[in-house]
């Protein structure tokens, strides 16, 4: 299915990211922002997409999406994170990458400190506060976060993104629409018929029959 494990590397996202700026990424308009620029003709059926977020395993309330110039979404990149949870990654020309993350939980200046930055494991974590958000830094990595009604909104890099790109994606993150939801959100794939066996007879214990016929 679409479990997506707690985090991919970065050396591992970049090849899928680039393919998907090329003819899989999610339409989007100047600023990168899929489905609020030019959108037209009649609104997704919202019935739908909830079948479709089921299907991906994230809660709607779970799927953001940002926008920042010269960023793309990685649409390979969109999946479930932990239980319930959402991320995805938006990629510039360059191979830059900005991380999405939404999941269950909170953030305060008690446990600001305790969860590690990817891809900076077991490193000291310092927090700043910045506006509505907090400023995490440990090593190379760096991300801005937010607590939002017992979910946290994660907007994490490594050192090739500064930190005014990464405020500008922060603050441009929201709850995806339904628009944007029918642009990104997986198709639901039709399950597969099971295969019929020709050489399983009709009683018995369902032994294969492996007599030979004439001119066998």
């Amino acid at each position: 299915m679409f479990r997506a494990a707690r985090h991919l590397p970065l050396i591992l996202l970049l090849p899928l990211a680039l393919t998907a700026c090329g003819t899989e990424k999610a339409a989007s308009g100047a600023s990168g922002t899929p489905g609020r620029t030019g959108s037209s003709g009649p609104a997704p059926d919202r019935s739908r997409l909830e079948a479709r977020a089921r299907y991906m395993q994230s809660a709607m309330e779970h799927i953001y999406v940002t926008a920042v110039d010269g960023y793309n979404l990685a649409k390979q990149s969109v999946g479930v994170l932990g239980g319930d949870g959402f991320s995805s990654v938006y990629v510039s020309k360059s191979g830059e990458q900005i991380r999405l993350e939404v999941d269950r939980g909170t953030l305060t200046e008690a446990n600001c400190t305790e969860r590690s930055l990817y891809p900076a494991e077991g490193r000291p974590v310092k927090c700043e506060r910045d506006g509505t958000y907090w400023y995490r830094t440990s090593g190379d990595a760096h991300e801005y976060a937010r607590a939002e009604d017992g979910h946290v909104v994660r907007i994490g890099a490594d050192g090739a993104v500064d930190r005014d790109t990464l405020r500008r994606a922060a603050k441009a993150a929201h709850p995806a629409d339904d628009r944007e939801l029918d642009e990104i959100l997986p198709q639901q794939q039709e399950p597969t018929a099971p295969v019929e066996r020709g050489d399983l007879p009709p009683v018995g214990d369902g032994a294969p029959n492996n007599d030979v016929g004439v001119g066998g």
